[in-house]
């Protein structure tokens, strides 16, 4: 027997930190990451309604974009909160400083274009900061001319690179962010936090300024 999805109360979509991380680790588009986009940038609004479940997912009825948001949801992408979390509303160039530097146990990060130019730096000296983002603009090209062999061949699901020690734990770790037609490297000393809540407001500020 078939189970009628319904919207459960007043509740406002919201991202997990994996689902902000989905929705930018990858160039190619699909109507998850669309979703979870959408909801980085709109979530915040009101709480979420009929119409909204078709605008953000695309899909021919309400009964189907339910089915979408209920995916996530399952594969813990999305969850459902009474109290949104706002977008920063400082500028972009004053909050990524200490928002990046968050997500490093060592406060140590960089987020830089694909250009190898930095945007922010924490933790790290403005040359060191200057040969790190031109490091991770070598690391995209890099990545763009062997794509296909990790990818298809190998099966190789991320983008990321990282410098290891011999246990296997970054020391320095490279993550690309694909957002609108703008792309970023984040670059993260020491073990990563990207599980935290300050990676979604990362993902949902550039989202609001770059998408």
């Amino acid at each position: 027997m078939a189970v009628e999805l319904t919207l459960a109360g007043e509740l406002y979509a919201q991202a997990t930190p994996a689902g902000a991380f989905y929705a930018v680790a990858s160039p190619q588009p699909d109507n998850s990451r669309q979703t979870l986009l959408s909801i980085l940038r709109h979530g915040e609004h009101s709480p979420l309604s009929d119409g909204q479940v078709l605008e953000w997912t695309g899909a021919d009825s309400v009964e189907d974009g339910l089915k979408v948001l209920f995916r996530l949801q399952r594969l813990g992408l999305v969850r459902g909160v009474e109290t949104p979390m706002p977008a920063p509303q400082e500028r972009l160039e004053d909050v990524l400083p200490a928002l990046i530097g968050r997500l490093s146990d060592k406060g140590k990060a960089v987020l830089a274009d694909d250009n190898g130019f930095y945007l922010a730096a924490s933790g790290y000296p403005h040359e060191a900061a200057e040969e790190l983002a031109g490091l991770a603009g070598d690391l995209l090209a890099l990545h763009a001319r062997h794509g296909r062999l990790l990818k298809n061949n190998l099966k190789l699901a991320t983008e990321a690179w990282a410098l290891v020690d011999p246990a296997g734990r970054s020391e320095l770790g490279f993550w690309p962010l694909y957002i609108g037609k703008q792309n970023f490297v984040l670059i993260i000393g020491e073990t990563p936090r990207l599980q935290n809540q300050e990676f979604v407001t990362l993902i949902q500020a550039l989202n609001n300024r770059y998408a």
